[in-house]
């Protein structure tokens, strides 16, 4: 019968490996991906009404204005007149929003994830071999 240290000395290689062989590459691929992502730039925004309409009126880096048109419910809140902080994309500037955006990388967070569960059990094979 295997002794317990023989056994978690397979598990926490099989881990290791799993987690190093999938996590590295994931963190090379996130990387690449956020490379590439374009940057959002915060810039004002004039809020303005037309007919039953409520909008956005700004200008993106390379001064070109902007419209953005919206019903009533979706710009609930704001004013007329009222200048409101907007962010957008700098390679798409159709891509814009009010709240500031989040960095959304799920390969670059669970290759980081997967690494250091990798990283762990190996020290850990290697704690349970002085051991």
């Amino acid at each position: 019968m295997p002794e317990a240290a023989d056994v978690i000395g397979s598990i926490l290689e099989l881990l290791s490996w799993m987690g190093l062989a999938a996590g590295i590459p994931l963190v090379l691929i996130g990387r690449a991906i956020r490379r590439r992502r374009c940057v959002w730039i915060s810039t004002t925004a004039e809020v303005f009404e037309a007919g039953g309409f409520k909008g956005l009126r700004w200008s993106d880096g390379e001064s070109t204005p902007r419209l953005s048109l919206h019903t009533a419910e979706q710009t609930r809140g704001l004013e007329p007149g009222t200048v409101v902080a907007l962010h957008y994309d700098a390679c798409h500037p159709a891509r814009w929003g009010l709240g500031e955006p989040r960095e959304e990388n799920p390969a670059l967070a669970v290759g980081w994830t997967l690494t250091a569960v990798g990283a762990a059990c190996t020290l850990a094979g290697f704690f349970l071999m002085l051991v």
